[in-house]
């Protein structure tokens, strides 16, 4: 039985959130704050904190502004961001693979 790679999974983009931050933009590449919270059905406040953590590990940038008096604010997928999705992606697919190996030994 072979050593799952659970160590390779980023904890930073795995929580359910940041996973949908993370792949909203990889497709999007920048998105409004509220296009974020209604795409992902979240709070502002849980959103903003999940925002902030991805801000944090350089996956995001958070852009403030104003549209006329409106604030705005943008989030706009990193480079290394990306990178980090895609180790991530991989490291879920090895996950997956060996979960779905150990079931072919019975």
């Amino acid at each position: 039985m072979s050593t799952p790679p659970i160590g390779q999974i980023d904890e930073v983009i795995h929580g359910r959130l940041r996973l949908g931050v993370m792949t909203y933009l990889v497709q999007a590449e920048a998105a409004d704050f509220n296009e974020l919270k209604a795409a992902l059905e979240a709070t502002q406040g849980n959103l903003s904190v999940h925002l902030r953590k991805l801000e944090d590990a350089g996956y995001v940038t958070i852009e403030k502004s104003f549209l006329g008096r409106k604030p705005l604010t943008r989030v706009r997928i990193t480079k290394a961001g990306r990178a980090a999705f895609a180790r991530y992606v991989n490291a879920m697919s090895d996950l997956l693979a060996a979960g779905r190996n150990d079931g072919d030994e019975d």
